[in-house]
């Protein structure tokens, strides 16, 4: 990387070991080889197909079951417990050690704070290793101890989404699951140990491009990378049987009586790009209106009205309006 085209660094308020990381804040000087950036391309497709699955699309309407969240909270647990066991054990690897921060990720205790919220003192007995979730933690194992750097992989993909779509992903369950504002049952999603996600997701991703790599190791973390998504989402391959995490939980949630469960609250598009409810952007309106759901023709106008652009074309189609009748008599 050119060191003339990085710009003077600054704070970004995360801490290690009691000493401030100061962070590049400035991504020019960023390679289509770097591995971050390998990732974010070469992930891209899982990416999208892991937010269109049904499981995510209901989840970020607000249609989620108290029991379907508490089954999920479990396997992650599994999933989290499985992957923070094999960075432990190679927290000195070359490859691991740069992005070794557990004070700041490891997920571990919150969630077992939060199974114990929803399950009592005894949940450790009242929760299982589902087959959905067995071949992802069998995989994490087997990366750890044949080969680490693929870790590197199930970081990525766990910790980085964790700290972007996961912040949506608790605002939607706390709404939707009537939980505590005070954080219980959602400590997974809340990260007391960085003060500036963004800032720490530059720091990680730093730490990931100075890895000593060659282009195959890259493409293979990237491969793997992938291969996480797939656990999470789809029918798992690896054995032809199991199915993965998001589909058995589907199957877990269509299997509960419609008439059982609990009122969700709608979630979607203005959510995911502004902190307002998504009932006050038009476009999710408008989708739901042209869907030919009345609520949401209502909602369309209602919204429109309340926005002084459409107020101002009204107002200029009101006057129009009123010239041409009174020229017309």
């Amino acid at each position: 990387m050119d060191s003339n085209s990085i710009s003077e660094p600054k704070s970004n308020g995360v801490k290690k070991g009691g000493a401030r990381i100061i962070v590049d804040d400035n991504d020019e000087g960023l390679s289509p080889t770097d591995l971050s950036e390998m990732l974010a391309e070469g992930t891209k497709d899982s990416h999208d197909r892991a937010e269109n699955c049904q499981f995510v699309k209901d989840f970020l309407r607000g249609r989620i079951i108290k029991d379907v969240f508490k089954r999920g909270t479990a396997a992650l647990y599994f999933v989290y417990s499985a992957m923070e066991e094999e960075i432990e054990k190679n927290k000195d690897h070359p490859h691991i050690a740069p992005i070794y921060f557990p004070a700041e990720l490891h997920r571990r205790e919150a969630l077992a704070r939060d199974l114990e919220y929803f399950y009592g003192a005894d949940w450790e007995s009242q929760i299982s290793l589902s087959a959905g979730t067995e071949p992802y933690v069998n995989r994490i194992h087997e990366v750890g101890e044949a080969d680490p750097v693929l870790l590197v992989a199930h970081s990525y993909t766990r910790y980085m989404g964790d700290l972007s779509g996961g912040q949506i992903l608790k605002k939607v369950a706390q709404r939707a699951l009537k939980l505590p504002a005070s954080g219980e049952g959602l400590n997974f999603y809340q990260f007391e140990g960085i003060t500036s996600h963004r800032g720490f997701k530059q720091l990680y991703r730093s730490r990931m491009n100075e890895l000593e790599l060659d282009l195959e190791a890259k493409q293979r973390i990237v491969n793997e990378s992938n291969r996480a998504f797939e656990f999470n989402m789809m029918v798992g391959e690896q054995d032809g049987s199991n199915k993965a995490v998001f589909s058995e939980l589907e199957e877990i949630g269509n299997s509960i009586k419609e008439e059982v469960r609990e009122d969700g609250f709608g979630h979607g598009h203005a959510e995911l790009v502004q902190e307002g409810d998504f009932n006050k952007c038009p476009y999710y309106a408008a989708k739901m209106a042209a869907n030919g759901n009345p609520t949401y023709a209502f909602q369309l106008a209602k919204t429109l009205v309340g926005h002084l652009p459409c107020q101002v074309a009204l107002a200029a189609w009101v006057a129009i309006f009123a010239g041409f009748t009174a020229w017309y008599l």
